[in-house]
């Protein structure tokens, strides 16, 4: 009882801080304090104030005021990279594994070469090739994440396809497109939202990487990988500058990768069984 009760404490934690950094983002440019795009430099590495809270950076700009906009950009760019390469994954994998054969050879042999190449790395030379633009980010990040995707269905779609409800569809006539879309992705839909849960702190630890490298949002744009970069020149002198945006970071991955937990649990229809069995 204690530990399903401090499961859910941790549960609602972690949405209401997810809930705060959404919202932050969301309405960042009527709640925050200065302009982040403000440079003041006779105030620079200032430490924080009351009027700044949690001090300025290089270019004396107020840095919670640029935490607040870097949190659209690392959340807008998780959502967008998930759903994209959400939706990708599951038609690729739904193909593959109901249709077999060698549709299904020749998507997993693609799924496999993308594999081979270290995702971060392809991502690197994607975004280095197209250019350091929030557009490039999600389609280097999409490109390197819908695959994990594809795997994951496509093992689902081979144990639900041959299932009896599947089976008397077919017998009854009913298409292959509608097969897939009211019979068998219905049922492969949990697994699959607990991947999209935990590709979400992926992909804003990739954006933050991509960005600290120089290759993210364009200079100056407010981005919490930028933020760091831009801190580690001064990080003895002013060590405030990198340490709020990587604790944003670390608050926003961290609540996104705990809630997935608890979302796998509930979804994981065997721990279901074993409730209703106790």
């Amino acid at each position: 009882m204690k530990s399903g009760r401090f499961r859910r404490y941790i549960s609602r934690t972690c949405m209401a801080v997810i809930l705060l950094f959404v919202l932050g983002g969301i309405f960042a440019p009527w709640i925050s304090p200065h302009d982040p795009y403000e440079i003041s430099l006779q105030d620079q590495l200032a430490s924080p104030s009351l009027s700044h809270p949690l001090g300025r950076d290089l270019n004396g700009s107020d840095i919670l005021s640029r935490l607040l906009h870097g949190a659209r950009i690392s959340l807008s760019v998780g959502l967008l990279v998930v759903i994209f390469s959400g939706t990708i994954g599951t038609c690729v994998g739904l193909m593959s594994g109901y249709y077999g054969g060698w549709t299904d050879s020749v998507l997993m042999r693609i799924v496999d070469i993308l594999l081979a190449f270290p995702g971060l790395l392809l991502a690197i030379a994607l975004v280095a090739v197209l250019g350091p633009r929030t557009t490039n980010v999600i389609l280097a990040l999409t490109v390197m994440g819908w695959v994990s995707f594809a795997r994951l269905v496509r093992g689902q779609v081979l144990s639900v396809k041959e299932r009896e409800y599947v089976l008397a569809a077919r017998s009854l006539g009913q298409s292959d497109a509608g097969i897939m879309r009211h019979h068998i992705l219905p049922n492969v839909l949990s697994p699959v939202i607990v991947q999209a849960t935990f590709s979400v702190a992926g992909v804003i630890v990739a954006e933050a990487s991509l960005s600290f490298l120089g290759l993210g949002a364009p200079p100056g744009t407010p981005s919490w990988g930028s933020m760091l970069s831009d801190g580690k020149q001064v990080l003895m002198e002013a060590p405030h500058v990198s340490f709020f945006p990587g604790l944003a970071i670390m608050l926003v991955v961290l609540s996104i990768n705990l809630l997935g937990d608890e979302l796998r649990d509930l979804l994981d229809p065997r721990d279901v069984q074993k409730k209703h069995l106790i």
